[in-house]
């Protein structure tokens, strides 16, 4: 899957949120802060890094090329 920026970056929760991964913001935090995103192959558990274009964020089975 791939998610195309509009700004200079995307807050991690949001991206997931945006997506529909989750139904939620406090779900999508919950989700990070336990350790199940991958953000370019290691865990990121800062709910609000900034996700910029070149990154590849893994949540479960699902790749997020963000171009």
């Amino acid at each position: 899957m791939k998610y195309e920026l509009e700004n200079d970056y995307i807050e991690l929760y949001k991206l997931l949120k945006i997506l529909d991964l989750v139904d939620s913001g406090g779900q999508a935090k919950m989700l990070i802060a336990e350790g199940y995103v991958n953000r370019n192959g290691e865990v990121e558990e800062r709910k609000r890094a900034k996700i910029v274009s070149g990154d590849v964020i893994e949540i479960a089975d699902v790749k997020i090329e963000v171009v």
